[in-house]
């Protein structure tokens, strides 16, 4: 296979993202919430792998008619963002008004955040939260917990768009990305098993889908606290 011909195969798997991301759509319109989460986790999947490839065959060199970061923000912007909103206020999860606030709060900010030319800071995490609501509501479908504690959560996430704080990317975050990118590839089989359950997870699938979204959440901000030491 010539060079231009695996740039090219990035970018077609890049674009499956929009496929899953509809099948995602067709099931949430059914309130199928657990075949819903069920693609969007593929989609997970493919956005983790298909930015080493695209590094690896230098797409941009090899098929650069083609904008694999605008097609990959298009993608993101519904698997990661709109979807996920939808979900969380058909629901049930959010009564009355609380809803509203939801998904006003996330499909706004999320929208900024995207267009933001500072998402990445130097060392390659995110600065500010980046809008991974695919994950926050995953979580709050398999705790199910209060609709103040949701709504709170959402407004905090939102807020910390527009901060300086770091959240760690699993693959381009050099610091401790041998033990992150394992907690990432664990959290994506622990959330696949948790919406292909019903969302009645066993407490070993509870547990770790709980401790991999805490360190998923919180590593960066840590490492910011925690000077990293300076190579011998």
């Amino acid at each position: 296979m010539t060079d231009r011909l695996r740039a090219l195969s990035v970018h077609l798997l890049t674009a499956t993202g929009a496929v899953f991301a509809m099948l995602a759509l067709l099931a949430a319109v059914q309130h199928d919430w657990s075949m819903m989460f069920v693609w969007l986790v593929v989609a997970f999947a493919v956005d983790g792998i298909d930015g080493p490839l695209a590094r690896r065959y230098h797409v941009k060199t090899h098929a650069p008619e083609y904008d694999g970061e605008l097609l990959d923000l298009i993608i993101d912007y519904l698997t990661y963002v709109f979807i996920p909103a939808y979900a969380l206020f058909g629901s049930g999860l959010l009564p009355g008004w609380t809803g509203w606030i939801c998904i006003i709060v996330i499909t706004f900010t999320s929208a900024l955040y995207f267009a933001d030319t500072r998402m990445k800071s130097p060392n390659n995490s995110f600065s500010g939260f980046p809008a991974c609501w695919n994950m926050a509501v995953l979580v709050f479908f398999a705790l199910e917990p209060d609709f103040w504690v949701i709504l709170g959560v959402v407004i905090a996430l939102a807020a910390a768009m527009f901060t300086r704080l770091e959240f760690v990317h699993p693959f381009r975050t050099e610091r401790w990305r041998p033990l992150t990118l394992p907690i990432a590839m664990a959290w994506t089989v622990f959330a696949g098993l948790a919406a292909w359950q019903q969302f009645e997870p066993g407490p070993v699938v509870l547990a770790g889908l709980t401790v991999t979204s805490l360190y998923l959440a919180l590593a960066g901000i840590v490492q910011q606290v925690i000077p990293q030491r300076a190579a011998r």
